[in-house]
């Protein structure tokens, strides 16, 4: 873990993790036994650091009439994989590209769309592009969890509280 994160800085990723869009400064301060004001500088400083990137709303892709989600695992050759990467995040539909540090099935690719023909078009694409497709998985669902690690301290745990 970066020796940079001290106790009150990792309980703030958690509590942010839990919940970042309804965890106000107040909440976590109340979690983590500091003042919101030191739980907003340590936010900003968490984000001018590069530890926190932004904060991504979780989409019901279904409700949003995007029917289809599927997992593309893919392979690209090591030398092409960093440009392949960036070209399949311009494709519309593409929603999440995870590079894998193996030497096959190295990228797997998250896609949405309203129909077949939508994620046929992405898997064309894709083809184009120059990746394998090795296996194409229609997803079902998707949960998210906070990295307890965020909570140990020298082996013990913070009472933070879980429930939101």
């Amino acid at each position: 873990m970066c020796a940079d994160l001290d106790d009150v800085d990792r309980a703030i990723l958690y509590a942010l993790q839990q919940d970042a869009r309804n965890n106000s400064n107040a909440d976590i301060s109340d979690q983590v036994g500091v003042s919101p004001s030191t739980v907003g500088k340590r936010i900003t400083s968490l984000e001018e650091r590069g530890i926190i990137q932004g904060y991504s709303p979780e989409i019901d892709y279904e409700k949003a009439g995007l029917l289809l989600e599927v997992l593309f695992i893919c392979t690209a050759q090591i030398a092409e994989r960093e440009a392949l990467v960036e070209a399949a995040h311009e494709i519309d539909g593409v929603v999440n590209v995870r590079e894998i540090m193996t030497g096959t099935k190295n990228v797997h690719i998250h896609v949405v769309g309203a129909s077949n023909d939508d994620i046929t078009q992405i898997a064309a694409r894709l083809d184009e592009l120059g990746y394998e497709i090795t296996d194409e998985i229609l997803l079902r669902n998707e949960r998210d969890s906070p990295a307890s690690v965020f909570l140990e301290s020298s082996g013990e745990e913070h009472s933070i509280e879980h429930e939101r």
